[in-house]
């Protein structure tokens, strides 16, 4: 499918627009792109107008020009739907990261109005149950980098740099972080480290929650937490399947999203 492509503040968006209806945004994970959403997005173009954004510094669309915040990504949605779908209510399906900005949108005032149904596939966002190693590796970086933080600035970064290029130091940090360099990692570590759970009970919104049983990287403990926390929602387990549970299970997931859609058909 051939990319948009829309100036938003001064950077170069991407999006894709497929099927028919009333509008539906939909919005990829952290380390992905609407290209994986596309299947889904084909699904459900018979009854929806199917508007996909590649957050800035993923797919097509170019990185952002310095290290961005949830808030940031939120913004960008926020302006986007004002210039390609003014004034119209739309309704939203987000995956993972999508779902960190859904959060944000939702718990706007000004802007939580325009949605109609909401969906969260594995969605990211909550502060997840850590383990032991977690806690080992964070605070073995930390005692790494505390002799450089005493340096001048100069000096600090140049050491800092050679201590992220170790060996010892990439073996501390997660695959994502360990994929990434310059703006998109402090973007990464920015996102991660921002947690939402607070916000959760000022969403009065319905959210449709729809989650891969075997999700490893936001485990069904989560879901079960946003349906807990979120005052109107419900939560559908999909059994075999993962983090990307409408890959897993196309049909069924897609039956489900066009079930409540359109509850009458």
């Amino acid at each position: 499918m051939t990319p948009n492509f829309t100036q938003i503040d001064g950077n170069r968006v991407a999006w894709y627009q497929t099927g028919e209806g009333k509008p539906l945004i939909i919005l990829h994970g952290w380390g992905s792109s609407s290209n994986v959403m596309m299947p889904l997005a084909q699904q459900l173009g018979k009854k929806r107008t199917c508007y996909l954004v590649d957050f800035p510094g993923f797919g097509r669309s170019a990185e952002p020009k310095e290290p961005w915040s949830v808030g940031d990504y939120a913004d960008l949605i926020r302006e986007f739907t004002n210039k390609t779908l003014p004034g119209a209510s739309f309704d939203l399906l987000v995956h993972s990261y999508g779902g960190r900005v859904a959060i944000k949108l939702l718990t706007d005032p000004d802007f939580s109005g325009r949605f109609g149904k909401v969906i969260f596939t594995g969605a990211a966002g909550l502060k997840p149950k850590r383990g032991f190693t977690f806690y080992l590796k964070k605070y073995t970086a930390k005692t790494l980098k505390l002799p450089f933080l005493i340096l001048p600035s100069g000096l600090r970064e140049k050491g800092l740099k050679r201590l992220r290029n170790t060996a010892l130091w990439k073996k501390l940090g997660s695959s994502d972080y360990q994929k990434l360099s310059g703006v998109m990692r402090e973007t990464f570590v920015k996102s991660v480290n921002e947690h939402m759970d607070h916000l959760l009970p000022q969403i009065s919104h319905e959210i449709l929650l729809i989650w891969g049983k075997n999700d490893m990287a936001t485990p069904l403990e989560q879901g079960e937490r946003f349906e807990k926390s979120l005052p109107e929602s419900a939560l559908i387990v999909l059994e075999d399947a993962g983090h990307y549970a409408f890959l897993d299970k196309p049909k069924q997931f897609a039956a489900v999203v066009q079930a409540y859609l359109d509850p009458e058909k």
